[in-house]
């Protein structure tokens, strides 16, 4: 097949050909490749509850009772009690009628998007949304219209010049994974209100993390309960692996009914819904983890953008240090690993070209210390750009 090692070479010669890293050991704050201990600051493990005795324990108990899968699709005998459970225990975080699980984010999102919309129908879509929003939308068979990342003006604009479909569905991250920066929902929800479009959040990298109960955004702004289809997953701050839809009762009979990637697909494995389930548990009951989360979060904020870094129009955990050429990014995270910081190199198409960056991603597994020599590092790092 030699085509696909001409495009290889290609992708090569311009510097965004991708290779797996094979980790020997990961802890909520730490990895192994190759032998040698790296700070990990890639992770998505924002409250560090991978490591968590509370869901260890959740997840080690579920195997026990149900085994290691869970044998066959919801609609046949897969819908353990454990799934149920936590879809209530998702519903009630979210402060939702009701919820479903499904076996990732990905296929959360592709399910509800293709279930509710068609070919006689329109989506929206943030030019910055996650890979499966976009993916979701072109496969819906819908008309897909893009609008630059958090233009309101401009999503009013085709919200008006929509008119003629049958259904219009603006879909939105609520926070962008890459830029971290937040979408402004408040203003969203009133477009679509006023232009009677469904509109469908996804709290993917906001779930645990925002809100004063660690809601979401949806919490933050005081949306809960008045957006059409609240998607998340179970694998950044829930620790686990899984995707959830939440909204009124009405849309999840309908998602068991007519959505596929929820009926032609095996369960979620037990151990990982309970994982999810234990993870929300200690959320709730232990909230100074993300109370002290927050204030590390300001605190290496502030020290990163006073060493001149550009930061772009982030908040939250994600940090992004926009470089924009892609061969001083690739310099950059190589100088940062030969010092044993974990922080890999994000290249087009992962982002628009000539915004290449290094991701930093806090978690509250970070000590001090880690915190301390990740800011050593940065100011040396300023030299090798």
């Amino acid at each position: 097949m030699r085509f696909l090692e001409k495009e290889l070479d290609e992708l090569k010669r311009k510097n965004i050909r991708r290779s797996l890293e094979l980790v020997d050991a990961s802890g909520a704050s730490r990895l192994r490749i190759r032998g040698r201990q790296f700070l990990n600051f890639s992770s998505n493990n924002y409250l560090g509850l991978t490591t968590h005795p509370r869901v260890l324990k959740e997840s080690a108990l579920a195997i026990r009772q149900w085994g290691t899968g869970s044998g066959a699709s919801r609609l046949l005998s897969g819908n353990l009690k454990i799934h149920e459970d936590l879809e209530n225990k998702i519903a009630e975080f979210k402060n939702e009628e009701a919820a479903t699980v499904f076996s990732s984010g990905y296929l959360a999102g592709l399910g509800a998007v293709t279930a509710l919309v068609g070919e006689k129908d329109v989506v929206l879509v943030d030019r910055l949304n996650h890979a499966s929003l976009i993916d979701a939308a072109k496969l819906s068979r819908a008309k897909l219209w893009v609008y630059p990342h958090r233009d309101l003006e401009a999503l009013d604009d085709l919200l008006a010049k929509s008119k003629s479909y049958r259904r219009r569905m603006v879909l939105t991250d609520s926070y962008f994974s890459m830029d971290g920066d937040v979408a402004p929902l408040k203003p969203i929800a009133a477009l679509c209100r006023r232009h009677e479009a469904i509109l469908m959040v996804d709290e993917a990298h906001a779930t645990g993390v925002f809100g004063k109960k660690g809601g979401g955004l949806t919490e933050h702004f005081g949306l809960t309960g008045k957006i059409d289809v609240v998607m998340g997953t179970l694998s950044k701050a829930l620790a686990s692996v899984g995707g959830y839809v939440a909204g009124k009762a009405v849309l999840k009979d309908y998602l068991i009914t007519r959505c596929r990637e929820f009926i032609y697909t095996t369960a979620p494995s037990p151990a990982a819904s309970a994982a999810a389930y234990g993870a929300l548990c200690v959320i709730r009951e232990h909230p100074q983890i993300r109370e002290r989360y927050w204030n590390k979060i300001r605190g290496v904020r502030k020290a990163v953008g006073s060493l001149g870094f550009n930061l772009m129009d982030s908040e939250g955990p994600v940090i992004p240090i926009l470089i924009g050429d892609t061969e001083r990014t690739l310099r950059a995270a190589a100088f940062l690993r030969k010092q044993g910081i974990f922080a890999p190199a994000i290249r087009p198409p992962t982002v628009p070209k000539k915004t290449d960056r290094i991701r930093l991603s806090l978690t509250a597994a970070h000590t001090g210390k880690d915190l301390d020599r990740l800011l050593e590092v940065l100011r040396k790092m300023r030299n090798v750009i």
